[in-house]
């Protein structure tokens, strides 16, 4: 007996008595792992088939999941079963489901029709929206029975979410069809897809959307427009993005700080700092600025950072602003590393054996989070030069201060900085509580 018919006998007993983990096993065997063009598989298509359905109709979740890859690979034969289980009302719901998903993956025309009028008929919205994404799997295939779709009302938003799926040009045209519609959320549906294409037609719906009465519509196109940095100085993004910095919906505000990021110039910058050190601007748009200007990515973006920095009494965008600076990215990370050493520099000449005092004056030095957060960030950035101002930061009062620092340490300098340790750990002329914390962190290293 081949291997094949013996798989076969093996997967019918398993049906035969239930055993449904085996059962999957076998089938994922025969139809996954054997050539789909052999004889004995060729043969028995149809028997794999009723076998392959029994288990999509009995399994559990995470079973019907795995199977349904085995019915895309038993082909077109497939479809016609599951058009059958997608239009029985009777039918489990999850099964149903399934059959929907399923039928989406062989992105044929003749899984189209069902899909779509289970679109027009079905009360159930869970399965209406995987339907949706299943035809919009189907590509360009699609596009012209969802362009129908649009003009039925009550089609219409799953039209455009399927049609969203469906990373293709001529989706375009009827995606412009609805950007006036007088639904909100088909609107705001609408110009997200139209976002992703870098096409002629679309910056202008995106700068009209920009007023839209609805505060999502308005979020898309910010959003989408943040995309279009290539257009900054012909569109003049930048001043048209700035006024939603101050929308009356607070989400508008959020998404027009980052698309300002991306425009990376240094005007954008300016308009976030004005947002940022405004009284008026509210805590959670301060700290969605605070993160757009490291983004920007400009060494002026940094400076009013540090402005802004010295200019707060808030601990929160205090911490925010160091967390953040450990994130810039080359060639700013020495511009970065700077701004944190001002705010965290020894005094004196700046040697360990003449350290009085760790800190500067800025209350936000005496705050432990605020100092672990510099100690994180001078760990990431990755620039040797603050190897011996975290080791200043061993000699903290507070654990969670000291620990930071030496774990920057440990990834900042490695080796160097551990050679550094092992020098000074023998010099008396330190203060004893540098000593101390030097001899804890080599003992932890």
């Amino acid at each position: 007996m081949s291997n094949i018919n013996q798989l076969l006998v093996q997967a019918q007993t398993a049906h035969d008595t239930a055993d449904w983990s085996s059962l999957i096993q076998y089938l994922q065997q025969l139809i996954l792992g054997t050539d789909s063009e052999h004889p004995e598989i060729v043969k028995n298509l149809e028997y794999l088939l009723k076998l392959t359905l029994s288990m999509l109709e009995m399994g559990d979740f995470q079973q019907r999941w795995e199977i349904t890859k085995a019915l895309t690979r038993l082909g077109n034969i497939a479809i016609p079963p599951l058009i059958e289980i997608l239009e029985d009302e009777d039918a489990e719901e999850e099964l149903r489901w399934y059959a929907a998903r399923t039928l989406g993956e062989f992105q044929h025309p003749e899984a189209i029709a069902p899909l779509i009028e289970l679109l027009k008929t079905d009360e159930d919205e869970e399965l209406k929206a995987i339907a949706a994404t299943a035809i919009g799997q189907m590509g360009t295939v699609a596009i012209a029975a969802l362009s129908e779709l649009l003009l039925d009302e009550d089609t219409r938003l799953l039209a455009v979410r399927s049609l969203s799926c469906i990373p293709q040009t001529e989706t375009i045209t009827p995606l412009l069809s609805v950007v006036q519609d007088s639904q909100a959320t088909i609107r705001t549906a609408a110009i997200e897809a139209l976002s992703s294409f870098h096409d002629e037609r679309v910056p202008p719906i995106l700068l009209n959307a920009l007023d839209d009465i609805a505060a999502t519509v308005r979020r898309a196109a910010v959003l989408g427009l943040g995309f279009r940095s290539d257009l900054r100085e012909a569109l003049d993004l930048v001043t048209r993005l700035q006024p939603k910095l101050y929308d009356f919906n607070i989400d508008v505000c959020c998404a027009a700080a980052v698309s300002l990021s991306r425009m990376g110039s240094d005007d954008a910058a300016k308009h976030l700092f004005d947002l940022l050190i405004s009284p008026h601007t509210p805590l959670p748009l301060q700290l969605e600025t605070i993160r757009a200007l490291v983004w920007v990515g400009t060494p002026s973006s940094l400076e009013y950072l540090q402005t802004a920095f010295n200019q707060s009494t808030s601990e929160t965008l205090w911490q925010e602003i160091v967390t953040v600076l450990g994130r810039v990215q080359k060639p700013q990370t020495t511009q970065a590393v700077e701004i944190l050493l001002q705010i965290l520099r020894c005094l004196s000449c700046g040697t360990l054996r003449e350290r009085r005092a760790a800190l500067t004056q800025h209350p936000a030095t005496e705050i432990a989070n605020v100092k672990s957060a510099i100690a994180l960030s001078l760990g990431q950035l990755g620039e040797m030069q603050a190897i011996e101002p975290l080791i200043s930061l061993l000699a903290d009062s507070n654990v969670s201060v000291r620990l930071h620092a030496s774990a920057a340490l440990k990834n900042l300098g490695g080796e160097v900085a551990h050679q550094q340790l092992l020098q000074l750990a023998n010099d008396v002329s330190l203060l004893a509580d540098l000593q101390q914390g030097i001899a804890i962190a080599l003992a932890e290293w």
